[in-house]
């Protein structure tokens, strides 16, 4: 089966009329039938309303209406998302068959722009640690991640050309990572979570996952908010990949006490990227982070868990039977922390926001670490977010990008993390970081 198209290619495509919404949307149906018995990424398929939704948007091309690169392009919904008239059932069972009354603002944002919405990606439980049922396509006894893994498989599978998902520690870049695909995790607010289960409402994010840079670009735009006087304006995210006065800003800024530690998998690849891209011209520098990053790890465990407490306590105490170990095990973490330790840690969380701001003031840099610890384990567990959740806690915007292969065939990918509210920039970096580098893409081995 040939590769999948990505969302800029389809786009050219179905604006030229050389490919219709219909023939689109068949050929990521043909994509499922092959692999959705073996990979498990959907909960809920709406084949017919996808149908509908591109008969409806192949009129309205027909008459001369065209919506933008969007139009007429499958995505799939990471299912603790409200879309109108399907089941957000949050990978949990007694909310599988409870429909949402109206879309949530970022899946009603995508169809104004044009997206067919196929339905529901599968969710780990509430979003949090306990495996899914999904399976790595690239070695199904492996994980794909969590918590938004079926966003990631159905991407990797070319079973939609985007997804949406969400991050509260890693969980948007790890399964992208782990499954191949690209993803961007947005500036904490600069993407509406209404409508959208909360795990942590302080470290909630909502993102997109695709299979190259520009995809996430085109995505990001009709979901970046303009309706807040807290969130800065968008820019024109596509637009500034063209912009010639990005080729002399090829610079890395390397975190050498990052807390987190690379498996020697990892690591070597990692080595061997950088010096692929210095013979590309890169110039990679190394950044101190600031003392209080120390005590990120165990303060965002703490933010996410409190949080979660204070959504989810009671529903815990009257069906208990609907929360797996790993979920409970956080709310219970959540209730039974002293109200003066959460005051303190808010208190730091406020405080580093503000100084790792800092880091980007008079020169401009990209932050650089691997996206994960290596590639994805096996399937007992979602993997560590530890590369990830530091991004979370602080807010700002990060983009991963596949960059090779482990020797059992798995993907490994590096993660880029940019300015507050400075999407384009770090959108514009990872463009050049992709070009140069040239992801060699290998067909799903199923």
């Amino acid at each position: 089966m040939p590769e999948p198209l990505t969302i800029a290619a389809a786009a050219e495509f179905i604006r030229t009329g050389a490919l219709s919404p219909g023939d689109l949307l068949e050929q990521c149906l043909q994509r499922l039938y092959r692999y959705e018995e073996q990979v498990r990424a959907w909960v809920y398929l709406d084949r017919d309303g996808a149908r509908d939704q591109a008969a409806r948007l192949t009129a309205e091309l027909k008459a001369g209406q065209y919506r933008g690169p969007l139009h007429g392009v499958p995505i799939g919904v990471k299912d603790i998302i409200d879309v109108f008239d399907m089941p957000t059932g949050c990978g949990s069972k007694r909310w599988a068959n409870s429909y949402a009354r109206r879309d949530a603002d970022c899946v009603a944002r995508l169809r104004r722009a044009g997206a067919i919405v196929m339905g529901k990606t599968v969710t780990t439980t509430f979003a949090s640690f306990d495996p899914p049922i999904t399976g790595n396509p690239w070695n199904l006894s492996h994980t794909p991640g969590g918590s938004s893994s079926g966003s990631a498989v159905a991407v990797a599978c070319g079973m939609c050309l985007g997804a949406l998902a969400s991050q509260t520690g890693g969980s948007i870049t790890r399964p992208a990572s782990y499954c191949g695909v690209y993803s961007l995790k947005p500036t904490h607010g600069r993407v509406s979570v209404d409508g959208v289960l909360p795990l942590a409402p302080s470290l909630d994010h909502v993102g997109v996952m695709a299979n190259c840079v520009r995809d996430l670009a085109l995505l990001l735009q009709p979901l970046a908010r303009t309706d807040s006087d807290a969130v800065p304006a968008p820019y024109h995210y596509h637009g500034e990949l063209k912009q010639e006065s990005y080729k002399r800003l090829k610079q890395l800024a390397a975190l050498p006490d990052f807390p987190p530690t690379a498996g020697p998998e990892m690591a070597k690849a990692f080595d061997a990227f950088r010096d692929r891209t210095r013979s590309a011209n890169w110039v990679w520098t190394e950044l101190p982070l600031p003392p209080a990053f120390a005590d990120v790890p165990p303060f965002h465990s703490t933010v996410m868990a409190v949080e979660a407490a204070a959504y989810h306590t009671e529903r815990l105490r009257r069906h208990s039977d609907d929360y797996p170990p790993k979920v409970r095990s956080l709310i219970e973490h959540g209730f039974n922390t002293p109200a003066p330790h959460y005051a303190n840690v808010m208190t730091h969380y406020r405080e580093l926001r503000e100084e790792i701001d800092w880091a980007f003031v008079d020169t401009w840099k990209t932050f650089i670490t691997p996206a994960t610890a290596g590639p994805a384990p096996t399937a007992e567990t979602t993997g560590d977010p530890a590369f990830n959740s530091p991004w979370s806690y602080v807010g700002l915007p990060t983009v991963s990008l596949p960059f090779g292969w482990s020797a059992d065939g798995l993907p490994l990918a590096v993660q880029l993390i940019g300015e507050r509210w400075r999407e384009d920039d770090l959108l514009a970096v990872a463009s050049m970081l992709e070009a140069d580098t040239g992801f060699a893409r290998r067909p799903v081995p199923l």
